[in-house]
């Protein structure tokens, strides 16, 4: 007789505080910032793009002269400038009759106007010469079709700022912001802003409402910021173009803030800064977690001296007393003077991002012992670099465990295949160690899929909360028209904004965590759906990776037979550098099949010219499916083993490793089964294992919640079947009254929101009455379902 499913869960025992589990992670990629949260429509304000943001950025750039009638000259000029770190300016030489200026283009299609909205316009200028006084400034059609239109007077032979409220006529997603003068004479023009009066709560130099909604409707506990790769790739001189992102720098008179060479290749204004992230944060009720660099760049390998530390480290304390101090404290009275006197909160401190090499950890211990020296209730946040194993990943725990960090920031981004073998990850993770801080992860897609998968690995990270102490997926926002990484959780244009079904599996966790785990234990579910543990077998192949290499003495080793089958003796040169296909030369080079279990690839290589390395490809079933060794790799400082499942890609393991010029280098792959291992000239370089999907058949998790006393159930079934089982709730001390469902099902694992269903995938809310301590569900095939139960 089969037994009926089962899920006891104790209500009367809770085992972990759930405390700031899950939260948000903004960084300034996919123009998710200017032409995004931010909400200044116009691009280019202060005429400062340079080619050091991107090689086809110019000072005019989005910027457009305008002759109606008359004749104008329109250049840029840094001799006489509002201020000295934004030195550049427009300059209108008008020479005539009639009327002429500029128009900005905004971003996307160009700015977006809506009919009754209000826009507040401003901009510095300053005059000379017979020119007119009366300056016209209107919104437009791309055909010059006027929606709202003011005069301004300038009068000033020197800086003045200038300010009107234009009210659109019309809809236009493709509008532009246009600004004429008469007459002869100069007009100069810097910081030229228009901005929705509508922002997120009405605050100026605010945030566009639709994102930051779909963002405040997630409930997040903590919201982590400024990034990212963004923190750390610069020039360590805070004072240059193209410096590491430096908070002071973010502060005050927008006129006044630096713009910025972003190192996701656009310009960042900083319009966007410290105290409008804290302010939002404040806004939605999420934590601010800022993340500081510790004067080392990994991108380019350039470190402080030990010796020069000081002002960075007192960038870290300065910060926390701009959070936390009292308004008489310097950097308190900043914070007060800026129109917030009482402190932020601030509990979490972030040193690092990604952090690979010896040189970021030899410098956290400096940061790490200054911060707890002077602020001891401050949760410090080591990193652990971009992957989820290898020798980086256990120098960073290394360093946490050392300096007793709070918490370490674990980044990975695979398959999801990759998280369905690995949901066991977390489970023998100690309490009494430093927490994990999941600060970036996503399964490589969109789809229901995507969302699916990652919400029954949400399930384990609250199971282990014991260990787990703050998780984000990444990245939170893109501009559909600049895009430098996907996926993303939210995507947007001008005048739209939608969440993927991604989005809504996180704000189903955010919105139903519970402050306490329980206790939940399953009966009668029946066994994990798991594959055959076939051996990885298949094609083999050599590939080119920015490179000009040389391989010879290729062999393949049967290790149980002992057969041994010579793959190329002769040297072999691939290349796929720009001149090779001149040359003929072949960039990747086939070495045939093997269905042996335990294998043994050797080969010699030499690198002539190139970037990075190359890659050995292995278990090749066809060209989205195979293993790699990756050599020389992510600007040419990675050893790799990955995996890349229906064209999406895992790193198993990282190393540090730099493929030298004209050297000799003896590789060793070795594959037994599912476990591999690799060797460079007689050295160990990894050992791991392609585990395979194991899918179990309910992930599930439950909470309660404090302040309301509910007790929250999650549960998501991967699998196709749905599964039939009894909710009970045991020690809940009174009979609860009502259950309210929230659940994703019955949607195709391809599907996706998009601007033309952008609510294709949302959760559906019911409830029922109840007047005991149990009831039966049936959970439907791929599906996550969350009870709120009120006692």
């Amino acid at each position: 007789m089969k037994i009926k499913p089962v899920l006891h869960i104790d209500c009367g025992s809770p085992v972990t505080p759930l405390n700031d589990l899950f939260g948000i992670f903004f960084e300034d990629l996919n123009h998710a910032a200017d032409g995004g949260l931010y909400a200044e429509l116009v691009q280019n304000r202060s005429f400062e793009f340079d080619p050091i943001d991107h090689p086809s950025y110019h000072a005019l750039m989005a910027w457009e002269k305008v002759e109606r009638g008359g004749q104008a000259e329109l250049t840029v000029e840094n001799e006489a400038p509002l201020n000295a770190r934004n030195p550049h300016y427009a300059v209108l030489e008008l020479k005539g009759p009639g009327s002429a200026g500029l128009m900005n283009t905004g971003f996307n299609s160009g700015i977006s106007i809506r009919q009754g909205e209000k826009y507040r316009f401003s901009f510095y200028a300053r005059r000379e010469g017979g020119l007119e006084e009366r300056v016209t400034v209107s919104l437009e059609s791309a055909a010059g079709e006027v929606y709202a239109h003011a005069r301004l007077t300038v009068g000033a032979v020197g800086w003045e700022k200038y300010e009107t409220v234009l009210e659109a006529g019309e809809t236009d997603f493709s509008g532009r912001l246009v600004i004429l003068a008469e007459g002869q004479g100069r007009l100069y023009l810097d910081m030229v802003s228009l901005f929705p009066v509508n922002t997120y709560l009405g605050r100026e130099n605010g945030l566009r409402a639709d994102i930051a909604k779909l963002l405040a409707d997630m409930k997040p506990r903590f919201m982590r910021f400024p990034g990212g790769c963004l923190v750390h790739d610069g020039s360590l001189n805070e004072e240059d173009r193209d410096s590491m992102y430096r908070w002071k720098n973010t502060l005050g008179d927008l006129a006044q803030r630096p713009a910025r060479r972003n190192n996701w290749q656009y310009n960042q204004t900083l319009g966007l800064g410290y105290y409008e992230y804290f302010l939002f944060c404040e806004d939605i009720g999420a934590k601010p977690l800022p993340v500081l660099p510790a004067g080392y760049d990994p991108h380019h390998q350039a470190a402080v001296p030990l010796d020069e530390l000081g002002p960075w480290i007192d960038d870290a304390l300065d910060l926390i007393e701009f959070a936390n101090g009292a308004a008489d404290t310097k950097w308190g009275a900043v914070r007060a003077s800026l129109g917030h006197p009482e402190p932020f909160g601030l509990e979490y401190l972030a040193i690092g991002n990604e952090e690979v090499g010896e040189a970021f950890f030899e410098r956290y211990a400096y940061f790490h012992r200054a911060i707890r020296e002077r602020y001891p209730e401050i949760q410090i946040i080591n990193s652990s670099g971009p992957f989820a194993a290898g020798s980086e990943y256990d120098r960073g725990w290394k360093s946490a465990r050392e300096n007793g960090s709070d918490l370490v920031d674990e980044h990975y981004y695979q398959s999801p295949e990759w998280f369905l073998a690995n949901m066991d990850r977390y489970d023998s993770f100690k309490a009494d160690e430093p927490k994990i801080f999941l600060g970036e992860y996503a399964t490589w897609g969109n789809t229901y899929y995507n969302a699916l998968v990652e919400a029954a690995f949400m399930t384990r990270l609250e199971r282990n909360a014991h260990a787990v102490g703050l998780a984000c997926y990444a990245p939170m926002l893109c501009n559909v028209d600049y895009v430098n990484w996907k996926p993303d959780m939210i995507w947007f244009n001008n005048h739209q904004a939608f969440g993927t079904a991604n989005y809504y599996v996180q704000k189903l966790f955010m919105n139903h965590q519970g402050d306490e785990l329980l206790r939940v234990e399953a009966a009668g579910l029946g066994q994990p759906c798991k594959p055959e543990e076939t051996p990885v077998t298949g094609g083999l192949a050599l590939v080119a990776d920015q490179s000009d290499v040389a391989f010879e003495s290729i062999s393949l080793t049967n290790d149980e037979t002992g057969e041994v089958l010579d793959l190329g003796h002769s040297p072999v040169r691939l290349s796929n550098l720009p001149e090779a296909e001149a040359e003929g030369i072949a960039a990747a080079l086939e070495l045939g099949k093997t269905d042996w279990s335990a294998y043994t690839l050797r080969l010699k290589c030499r690198k002539l010219a190139g970037r990075r390395g190359f890659v050995i490809r292995f278990g090749i079933t066809d060209a989205d499916n195979f293993l790699y060794w990756e050599v020389g790799g992510w600007q040419n400082q990675d050893s790799i083993i990955g995996a890349r499942v229906n064209g999406r890609g895992s790193c198993l393991t990282q190393n540090m490793f730099t493929l030298e010029l004209a050297k000799d280098y003896e590789l060793v792959l070795e594959v037994r089964g599912r476990r591999i291992r690799s060797f460079i000239n007689g050295l160990p370089d990894h050992q791991t294992e392609d585990r395979l999907p194991n899918v179990e058949p309910l992930y599930f998790t439950a909470s309660r919640e404090q302040g309301t006393g509910d007790v929250i159930v999650k549960a998501v079934n991967v699998q196709e079947q749905p599964l039939s089982a009894r909710v009970m709730l045991e020690g809940l001390g009174v009979t609860p009254t009502a259950v309210r469902i929230y659940e994703l099902a019955g949607y195709a694992l391809t599907d996706e929101n998009s601007f033309a269903e952008p609510e294709r995938i949302v959760p559906k809310e019911r409830g029922f009455d109840i007047q005991a301590n149990g009831f039966d569900y049936e959970f439907p095939g791929h599906s996550v379902t969350v009870f709120r139960i009120k006692p």
